[in-house]
């Protein structure tokens, strides 16, 4: 099959506007949590989130564009962007019936959801909906948007696996490439849940964490005293070419997609499984689907959301899949600095990897003051600072809620 090679990046996020303020922030443990500004959290438990800083609309659309368009529309289409100028894929040379874009989320508009539910009850029941309202809102309209902006017509849609979204985005456009249905595939995955009802209904499932004193030290994957996770926000977009496409026109490569695996718990609607049988069966197949062994693994990007069940899982599937190589890979949780950015938290701890790869940089897992007395001691989780290491094969784990399981395999570029 043919070799998927990554030429273009993309990130708007909690911690930066852009790829390189992404990658600088989160290789110096920069936190992104802090009060909501987006709507009074007052009477919520928790009064905090990862939300994108300094945003304005209007710095990227046009107004009659921007009401036509849910923020995670917005957030998708202006990582893209950069995503595709990062690659200069564009030319008069492409042959965009081969371009397809594969792109995730989570929840989809649930901020336009809102505000239409909100206004109907005003309205006494009179229903005055927006005619945009149910475009604004589906979860496929980012990859929609995206084609018709740039008149891509190859394949499209949006595979929809909760907090494991963009990771099948990912994989379905590894696929394609390598099957020979695509040259170029944009893919990624956008979120914006910062809402009431996103921030409440997480509250009425126990999940986040109500640290409201110190929010920067809320999401502590690993640590003994985490309670819960940290909404986030953004977009993070990868462009993926096949090899030889990529050469022929000279592409700049960051690294390689070589192996992707996906798995179900068939076990609980949020809770994973407690033995983590699910997430072993994921990244086993990633490493099956590239033909590499768990000694190869230099670097592993947990999911870690900081929950107290989630991450102790995560790490009994880590101990006992990679139990001989324990101790010799780093094994780190950047959702401790983005929070979690739910359907887009493959897509931009992807580019985490990649970038790892790049630069020869492990982020860290801040926040990480006293690990959690269950986790094997011996196990690198690269606390508070990051490390500089030669890596050449790092992987990625993503789960969701209904037990999906996705797991990405990038590998440093080589001829």
């Amino acid at each position: 099959m043919r070799r998927v090679v990554i030429t273009g990046l993309g990130a708007l996020t909690p911690i930066g506007n852009n790829l390189e303020s992404y990658w600088t922030n989160l290789k110096a443990g920069k936190s992104g949590a802090a009060e909501i500004t987006q709507f009074d959290p007052t009477h919520f438990r928790t009064k905090f989130a990862c939300e994108v800083k300094d945003y304005d609309p209007l710095a990227h659309f046009n107004r009659k564009e921007a009401r036509k368009l849910d923020k995670f529309c917005q957030y998708a289409l202006i990582a893209t962007d950069e995503a595709i100028q990062d690659s200069q894929i564009l030319s008069d040379a492409l042959d965009h019936n081969r371009v397809g874009v594969i792109w995730s989320s989570g929840i989809g508009g649930l901020n336009v959801f809102q505000e239409e539910i909100e206004n109907f009850a005003s309205n006494n029941g009179v229903p005055r909906f927006n005619p945009f309202f149910i475009p604004k809102m589906i979860a496929n309209m980012a990859s929609g948007h995206i084609s018709i902006k740039y008149g891509f017509r190859g394949i499209s849609f949006a595979p929809v696996s909760a907090c494991a979204s963009s990771t099948h985005a990912l994989m379905d456009a590894f696929n394609y490439i390598r099957l020979g249905k695509a040259e170029v595939i944009i893919s990624g995955g956008s979120e914006a849940s910062v809402t009431p009802a996103g921030v409440g209904g997480f509250n009425a499932m126990k999940a986040l964490s109500e640290n409201n004193e110190a929010p920067e030290k809320a999401s502590r994957p690993f640590d003994q005293n985490r309670d819960g996770f940290v909404l986030g926000e953004g977009a993070g977009a990868i462009i993926l070419e096949e090899l030889e496409h990529a050469k022929a026109r000279g592409a700049k490569i960051y690294a390689e997609l070589v192996g992707t695996g996906a798995s179900s718990d068939g076990y609980h609607i949020t809770a994973t499984h407690p033995e983590g049988l699910g997430a072993i069966l994921a990244m086993t197949s990633a490493l099956e689907d590239g033909d590499y062994k768990i000694e190869d693994v230099d670097y592993l990007n947990a999911h870690a959301t900081s929950t107290p069940v989630g991450d102790v899982s995560e790490i009994k599937a880590i101990e006992k899949l990679f139990k001989p190589h324990i101790g010799k890979f780093h094994v780190s949780a950047t959702k401790s600095m983005t929070g979690h950015l739910l359907g887009a938290a493959g897509a931009i701890e992807g580019i985490a990897c990649i970038m790892a790869l790049h630069d020869g940089i492990i982020p860290p897992t801040i926040n990480l003051d006293q690990i959690d007395e269950s986790i094997n001691p011996a196990l690198e989780l690269t606390p508070n600072v990051a490390a500089e290491k030669d890596i050449k094969l790092a992987m990625c784990n993503t789960f969701g809620f209904g037990g999906h399981n996705a797991t990405s395999l990038f590998k440093k570029f080589e001829e």
